[in-house]
């Protein structure tokens, strides 16, 4: 399966399709011009609050990336493995939901 793949590193791996990559890769590109944004707020002294509302918006962005990466991988790393009998991936996936509910 190619989702069982390693990297160099010797984690996992998975291969996406063409069009959930490049709805990632969009979201990343719009949340990196957020913070570059916000980064220039500071160096130009915007006012606090601006700078707090350009945050939460990109703070909304970044949560909005991690569920749509969650929902996939539950959707499929999740469910192939169950059905292959990896049961483990239940055990990572608690650990993970327990990160975002901090």
């Amino acid at each position: 399966m190619a989702e069982d793949k390693q990297c160099c590193c010797g984690s996992k791996m998975k291969e996406r399709s063409d069009s959930e990559k490049k709805l990632l890769l969009n979201r990343l590109k719009r949340i990196e011009g957020q913070i570059r944004g916000i980064y220039g707020m500071v160096e130009n002294d915007a006012y606090c609050i601006d700078i707090l509302n350009q945050a939460l918006a990109a703070n909304a962005a970044l949560t909005a990336f991690d569920k749509a990466l969650l929902s996939n991988h539950i959707k499929t790393c999740v469910v192939d493995d169950i059905k292959n009998g990896d049961d483990e991936v239940v055990d990572e996936l608690i650990i993970t939901m327990q990160k975002f509910m901090k």
